[in-house]
């Protein structure tokens, strides 16, 4: 029996859920996960070096490999050291240290200012002049521990990787075996997109102005209602093995997630959108527990209205929401009928009151529509 290929599209923690609980029904569905992962990030450590670096923001990426962590101690250590995040550094109390003090935690100084140079292979000697280049910047964004302060391990292993080998997919690979990842990371876009959105009442004391927002940050934090989204560039070229992957999968699973900012900007890719439509997989949309700052008024139902404005040609199969999240499951119902879709209703929260999906209980509903039939 050939595994069942996954697809789930988002990023941040909303698909490190998704993924979460994909990983636990893996075993008994023998499920096959790829996760197609937004590179808008603007903000942040993933901000910081894009800004610095250039290349793919890492945070987003960085959260689906560690999601898919094998359960090795080795790799579970792997994945936790991923996840570390460098604290800022307190100047000592009697001032800066002199040079060569290793107890503020930065490298000795020579008479240049700059740590002292080790002979580089050719190949990485432009990298590491970067690296110069780009220690100034960083160390006044983190304000600390010579620039590190911030900045999440993994975020600068996945930097590293797309340098040296000069391919975001060969890198994302690389660190999936560094952590036995069980399953396939792949960008949305080998290149960086931006997000822009027209949001109605952005400024409290304007409720009727619209305005455009520029950057996912941004876009997430606004307070506004969102109006229209777009990327930039307009349309970005596709990731190849992520059109490939969409192509050959059983399942296409969106959601949760930001919504406006980790999951529809896939649809507005248009070689992603295309290769959605033209699937022969079954589709999913899993809703969120409430709304975000950047969803703010937006129903459930409103949710999956977002999809069909975005993606008309979208047709779904299941949709899953929570049973208390969903509250009248009237309108969630008539919403994913217009999608083509049936709702599922099941407890995928977790227990504590906070509007986060708990992976057990979340991977427990997907076992049986998963598993299903075609």
């Amino acid at each position: 029996m050939t595994a069942t290929r996954v697809v789930a599209f988002g990023g941040g923690h909303g698909l490190s859920a998704s993924l979460r609980a994909l990983r636990r029904c893996a075993p008994e569905l023998d499920l096959d996960i790829t996760a197609v992962v937004t590179v808008g990030d603007d903000g942040g450590s993933s901000g910081r070096l894009r800004a610095e670096r250039g290349g793919l923001p890492p945070g987003d990426l960085r959260q689906a490999l560690v999601a898919l962590a094998g359960d090795h101690p080795a790799t579970r250590r792997s994945a936790k050291l991923f996840q570390h995040r460098f604290a800022e550094v307190p100047p000592p109390a009697d001032g800066p240290a002199p040079a060569g003090d290793l107890s503020a935690g930065r490298l000795p100084v020579s008479g240049t200012g700059r740590a002292p140079s080790n002979p580089q292979p050719a190949g990485l000697a432009g990298g590491a002049a970067g690296g110069r280049a780009g220690a100034g910047a960083a160390g006044r964004a983190g304000d600390g521990a010579g620039g590190l302060a911030g900045h999440a391990v993994g975020n600068l292993v996945l930097c590293g990787l797309m340098e040296l080998l000069g391919d975001p997919v060969a890198a994302l690979e690389h660190a999936g075996a560094m952590l036995g990842a069980v399953g396939r990371v792949l960008p949305m876009s080998c290149e960086p997109v931006g997000i822009e959105a027209r949001v109605r009442g952005a400024d409290p004391r304007r409720p009727d102005e619209v305005r455009t927002i520029t950057g996912q940050h941004q876009v997430a934090v606004t307070t506004g209602r969102v109006e229209s989204l777009r990327l930039t560039p307009v349309a970005p070229e596709a990731c190849p093995q992520a059109v490939a992957a969409i192509g050959a999968a059983d399942w296409l699973i969106f959601g949760p997630g930001s919504w406006y900012t980790s999951v529809l900007p896939h649809l507005l890719v248009p070689q992603l959108a295309a290769a959605i439509v033209a699937s022969p997989a079954r589709r999913l949309v899993t809703l969120n527990l409430a709304a975000e700052k950047e969803t703010s008024g937006l129903s459930q139902a409103g949710h999956l209205a977002a999809l069909r404005a975005y993606l008309p040609e979208l047709r779904v199969d299941r949709v899953v929401a929570d049973s208390k999240a969903a509250g009248d499951p009237e309108p969630v119902e008539r919403a994913a009928e217009s999608l083509g879709a049936r709702l599922v209703l099941a407890p995928v929260a977790v227990t504590d009151g906070t509007p986060r999906h708990d992976p057990a209980a979340l991977g427990a509903a997907l076992v049986p529509v998963l598993g299903a039939d075609r």
